[in-house]
């Protein structure tokens, strides 16, 4: 029985391999060869300037800019000369405030114009939407002129992030679109079940929609929040007369120009700044993809 058994199966091991197999194996092989070292090959184009930053951040000041790509010394007393930086921890302050209570308004603002303009049918609609698409072509530098005259002559908030955080209180156009397109994605007749059972929009909005919406919220959020984080323009135009209203993008500029010879402690500041981008995206990268992902372009 057994011997019945190898002599039918055709993959056995004593099988000899013909020559169609051969060639089958070999391009197989090459395959997996050349898609993986494309994957790579991406990936080192990535991530080694990431290490090589990192690496020159724990040089020595005599080693940095030199063939030496190691460090012979692993000057970790680095970060800390940065954080003792006068001004540097401020400026971590107001990135953060910047950053973290500009994404919660944008995000609490935008999503009710998402979910009018995705479940509502309403005169003007089009138009609406129109401009939402209108409002995200348009660069802020075409605007800033009107606007810095308002926010310092008319309010008298130059010097100050306030002008740049008090407009997400009522949208943006990326956001709204973004979470426009994945509300189109739950189906109607969830909202029609939760209208049967008495449920008025408010609490659709906040029972239904919001738990189904998760994805699309997130990844709205990572994207405001990476946005303010990195915003060099706006603390330009607004904070640039007060240096306790810097954020860390605009703030590396004069550390790097107070330190033009310390290429050991620029890149220490500058991995500083990155440092907690990446790990939110390491941490939130599922959400994030899931979001993107889900995103229709119905409608």
């Amino acid at each position: 029985m057994a011997l019945s058994l190898k002599e039918r199966s055709p993959g056995s091991a004593k099988e000899p391999l013909t020559p169609a197999h051969r060639t089958a194996r070999r391009k197989a092989l090459l395959h997996w060869i050349a898609v993986h070292s494309l994957g790579v090959a991406a990936a080192l184009f990535f991530v080694l300037p990431f290490v090589f930053v990192v690496l020159t951040s724990l040089m020595g000041s005599q080693q940095t800019l030199t063939r030496d790509l190691v460090p012979t010394t692993w000057e970790w007393g680095n970060y800390t000369k940065v954080l003792d930086t006068p001004g540097f921890l401020t400026w971590w302050r107001n990135t953060l405030v910047y950053a973290g209570v500009g994404t919660v308004l944008t995000v609490v603002s935008s999503i009710p114009v998402a979910y009018a303009l995705a479940k509502f049918r309403f005169r003007g609609q089009r138009l609406a939407m129109m401009l939402v698409i209108s409002m995200m072509m348009l660069p802020p530098q075409v605007i800033i002129v009107p606007m810095y005259l308002f926010w310092a002559k008319e309010l008298d908030l130059a010097g100050s992030l306030w002008p740049l955080i008090i407009p997400m209180a009522f949208g943006d156009a990326f956001a709204i679109f973004l979470l426009r397109q994945f509300l189109l994605t739950i189906p109607g007749e969830y909202l029609d079940a939760a209208r049967v059972d008495g449920c008025g929009e408010l609490r659709i909005l906040l029972k239904v929609i919001l738990p189904m919406a998760k994805p699309g919220i997130a990844a709205v959020a990572l994207f405001q929040f990476f946005f303010a984080w990195n915003d060099y323009f706006g603390p330009q135009i607004y904070a640039s007369e007060n240096p306790g209203a810097w954020t860390l993008s605009y703030g590396l500029e004069s550390f790097k120009g107070a330190h033009h010879t310390d290429w050991n402690l620029t890149m220490a500041a500058t991995v500083m700044v990155m440092a907690p981008v990446i790990l939110v995206f390491f941490f939130a990268q599922k959400a994030f993809v899931e979001g993107v992902t889900l995103t229709g372009v119905k409608g």
